[in-house]
């Protein structure tokens, strides 16, 4: 639309990211990605001022980490329950921003677990074996997920829609989750990430460990241990 733009410009963009470039140059609505969730469902599973839950002999807890080499992206932590009303909770979410040490970070995480009466943990497949070496090296067994990221999302989803999620009051993880794009690529294939530029490391734990705590049975309705029960 803005006449000193050249169409070599104009060209590069479409074809580098097709949707993009024709809501930027062209004035026409993306159709390729909506929204995750809505903010007023989302809304409504915040507990106001609640930052972290103590760990209770009542409970169960379950560990999710979002592992980082310390450059560019955080790593992250996040511990939930599930209470006899089937409600998930969030009791406890822990970032580190870049630069860090990897191996400082995942002792400490390793101090947090045990509180929690965890010995184990599941997370992604970042970084091949060393966040499993590491941990393991501090007396937690990591077990990575085998869900990819956009399935663990897709699997939560319906919980937060259904009102059986808690989750603790925090701004960047609350930011997180309502800029996740659920976007449809070739083949009608739907993926759920953050957006170009933007980062989910807190949205991928706490997602992650309501799933562990919940039981989730899987894609294919396999059993549990999946992720990691």
């Amino acid at each position: 639309m803005n006449a000193n733009v050249s169409q070599t410009t104009i060209d590069k963009a479409l074809e580098r990211d097709e949707p993009a470039g024709k809501a930027e140059y062209l004035a026409e609505f993306r159709t390729d990605f909506e929204t995750y969730i809505s903010r007023e469902n989302f809304s409504a599973a915040v507990v106001l001022h609640r930052v972290e839950l103590p760990h209770s002999s009542e409970f169960r807890y379950y560990a999710f980490v979002d592992p980082s080499g310390g450059q560019s992206d955080s790593m992250t932590l996040a511990i939930a329950h599930r209470e006899g009303n089937g409600r998930a909770v969030l009791d406890l979410i822990r970032e580190v921003k870049p630069p860090f040490s990897p191996d400082t970070v995942a002792a400490n995480f390793s101090l947090e677990m045990p509180r929690y009466g965890i010995t184990s943990c599941t997370g992604d497949r970042y970084a091949g074996e060393w966040p499993r070496e590491r941990l393991n090296a501090h007396r937690i067994d990591y077990q990575p997920s085998p869900l990819t990221k956009s399935e663990i999302y897709r699997a939560w989803l319906p919980d937060i829609n259904s009102g059986l999620v808690e989750l603790l009051d925090d701004t960047r993880l609350f930011n997180q989750i309502l800029q996740l794009e659920r976007r449809t690529g070739s083949g009608g294939r739907e993926t759920i990430d953050h957006a170009p530029g933007g980062h989910d490391d807190l949205a991928n734990v706490a997602a992650g460990s309501f799933l562990m705590a919940t039981g989730f049975s899987g894609p294919t309705g396999g059993p549990a241990k999946l992720i990691g029960l």
